[in-house]
């Protein structure tokens, strides 16, 4: 290990004991060269975050849990915003909790960086006495692989053309209610089996219809309900950012009077937006190149 990587991991697990964090959250890519052996124990939790599939060579039982977040360009902040929200949606951190977050640049392979999470003031909707479990009755695999679907459509897009979208999962009888069918259901007629969103056959069908005006509407469990899909619900709250268009504030209407959780992907500058209660969840930024 080279002496900077060694000299920074050492202060971040005595920082992370004083501030009594959650874990601490170290980037695989620029952790390459950190010695490994079987027997071996963190000084800290630490859970290691990987882009893409994960390097074979480090060893899963050094570390307390792992995260996998797609190989997208989004900013540093945002990689750590991914990270983190699919921690929660795990149940690995939650309402009080404070994070340790080491990352770097790839190419370089050493850590440059520090990141302190506060997880109450980087997600504020968290604080809201009113919500007991942002993630409520949906899946964690679900969810994981519905914002990996939005990160990469994102980044993507469709044909050489940028997309957007939204994808509403959990609660779907009463979105369903508060919502109508813009176009034939592309999913109807299907067993529930044909049209979960974890069969990886499906990607590329999901990522053809997102061209398609309207919304996806997603079963806690997985089941892809429908597309192309009208939400209705007004958006009342004053406090709603300036600047964005339509679809935010449908995400946010359908959120804002059903249990469900909204991703929208936006056309314009490919940042990905998840929704809940009305109000922004976590905003995740796309590299501007």
């Amino acid at each position: 290990m080279n002496s900077s990587n060694k000299s920074i991991i050492e202060f971040a697990c005595k920082f992370a004991n004083e501030i009594n964090a959650k874990a601490i959250l170290l980037y695989g890519e620029v952790a390459q060269d950190i010695p490994i052996k079987e027997n071996d124990e963190t000084c800290f939790d630490t859970i290691l975050v990987t882009r893409g599939s994960r390097n074979k060579s480090q060893n899963l039982n050094y570390f307390k849990e792992i995260i996998n977040i797609p190989d997208v360009s989004v900013t540093r902040l945002s990689q750590v915003k991914i990270a983190i929200t699919k921690g929660i949606a795990a149940g690995l951190f939650g309402k009080g909790d404070k994070l340790v977050c080491l990352t770097g640049i790839p190419k370089f392979g050493y850590i440059d960086s520090m990141f302190v999470i506060d997880v109450d003031r980087e997600f504020e909707i968290l604080t809201s006495e009113d919500i007991s479990d942002t993630f409520e009755g949906i899946y964690p695999e679900v969810f994981d692989t519905m914002l990996n679907i939005s990160l990469e459509l994102a980044e993507q897009g469709r044909e050489g053309r940028s997309v957007g979208t939204i994808f509403v999962i959990g609660d779907h009888e009463k979105v369903l209610q508060l919502s109508r069918q813009m176009i034939i259901n592309p999913f109807m007629g299907y067993k529930e089996e044909e049209r979960n969103i974890l069969d990886q056959n499906l990607r590329e069908t999901i990522k053809e219809f997102s061209a398609l005006d309207g919304a996806f509407i997603v079963k806690e469990d997985g089941v892809l309900v429908s597309a192309g899909r009208h939400l209705s619900a007004a958006l009342e709250s004053k406090d709603f950012p300036k600047g964005l268009g339509s679809r935010h504030i449908a995400a946010a209407g359908i959120t804002g009077v059903t249990n469900a959780i909204a991703i929208a992907v936006s056309e314009s500058s490919g940042d990905v937006r998840i929704f809940k209660k009305g109000k922004i969840f976590v905003d995740i930024e796309k590299v501007v190149e």
